[in-house]
């Protein structure tokens, strides 16, 4: 959900001069996603979004432009054209990559704050993400395959 809701914030800063967390809660309300303000500042932040100006003279939210602080939308670029397939056993995530592809997600992956995961490990084809919990990891199971899904 997490990555969804990043992705969707990126989009809505680019296609709306957003000035608030307020006015980005009530986007993403009407967008389908059930948000506190709470939320929203720790997306922001975690998205290392920037108050920059706008062409009418008014502070906005943006990604910023040296391409590294969009990382939430290039993981879900690479993570849905790569992945195949998302599995929990125990507290591990078993995530199975077209073949060349896992490092290169694994390493997109790292570059976002997951709060849950301790770790992960790349090969060729597959990923082992090492979970705090097993909830954890079935959460995480489910966000990645509703990702894989759209």
């Amino acid at each position: 959900m997490k990555t969804r809701r990043h992705t969707k914030i990126l989009e809505l800063i680019r296609e709306h001069d957003i000035e608030t967390q307020e006015e980005l809660l009530q986007y993403l309300r009407e967008a389908g996603f059930d948000v506190t303000q709470a939320t929203v500042s720790r997306d922001i932040k975690e998205l290392r979004l920037i108050k920059s100006l706008s062409g009418s003279g008014r502070y906005k939210y943006s990604a910023g432009s040296d391409g590294g602080t969009d990382m939430s939308a290039k993981f879900h670029s690479l993570f849905t054209d790569s992945a195949i397939s998302v599995e929990a056993a125990m507290n591990i995530l078993v995530i199975k990559c077209m073949n060349g592809m896992a490092q290169a997600v694994c390493a997109s992956m790292d570059a976002m704050y997951w709060k849950d995961f301790v770790g992960t490990l790349a090969g060729e084809d597959t990923i082992f993400v090492a979970c705090r919990t097993e909830a954890a990891a079935k959460e995480a199971r489910d966000e990645l395959r509703r990702l894989l899904a759209n």
